[in-house]
């Protein structure tokens, strides 16, 4: 015997559902501070540092990283 159930909620009413903390206050800090970043209000060390605890694989993920954000900042055709 197959039983399907279609439920018809919003994504707030499912995370409440089921239980999930809400993270809206930090996904909206987390906005900030990459905006922060973005605009250059972030230092090279803090920006380093944010990279390195997100990195999955330790120092390959933060060489990884590292080469993205080099290639980036490279003027165009330099």
């Amino acid at each position: 015997m197959k039983v399907t159930i279609e439920i018809d909620c919003t994504p707030e009413e499912a995370r409440r559902a089921m239980g999930l903390p809400d993270l809206t206050a930090l996904h909206d800090r987390y906005l900030t501070v990459m905006g922060e970043a973005m605009e250059g209000n972030m230092r090279p060390e803090a920006m380093e540092a944010m990279m390195r605890s997100w990195a999955p694989m330790g120092e390959a993920g933060m060489t990884f990283w590292r080469r993205l954000m080099e290639g980036a900042t490279k003027p165009a055709g330099g």
